[in-house]
């Protein structure tokens, strides 16, 4: 497993033990030099998108990775967290849908978690 990949599966399952919903992967490797991977997820309010945020950067930094920056927290409607390979995008619902990261970035392969293996 690549060291993107093994990040990716980290933050993943930061998020999925906070509840985080419509958690999807986007493979841009062969579109972009930004990163790897996207990953993309969703929550229900500002407290719960912190709780995600805050329990992917323990996760993370338990496993050696620190995000490069971190933009968004305060406001929780979209956050960013930059780990160099992987950019993890947090949402509310209404924001995901305006900014759609999945369409304007569909040159990418939108993969499943057992694909980083």
């Amino acid at each position: 497993m690549t060291q993107a990949a093994e990040m990716t599966t980290i933050a993943i399952e930061a998020l999925e033990e906070k509840k985080g919903e419509e958690i999807s992967i986007l493979d841009i490797r062969e579109v972009s030099v930004l990163a790897d991977y996207f990953l993309i997820a969703s929550g229900n309010s500002r407290s719960q998108i912190q709780a995600l945020i805050d329990n992917v950067q323990e996760k993370m930094g338990k496993a050696g990775y620190f995000p490069k920056n971190v933009e968004g927290y305060q406001t929780a409607n979209w956050v960013l967290m930059d780990y160099g390979d992987l950019i993890v995008h947090v949402f509310d619902r209404q924001n995901r849908l305006f900014y759609d990261l999945e369409r304007i970035w569909s040159d990418g392969k939108k993969i499943e978690k057992e694909a980083l293996d």
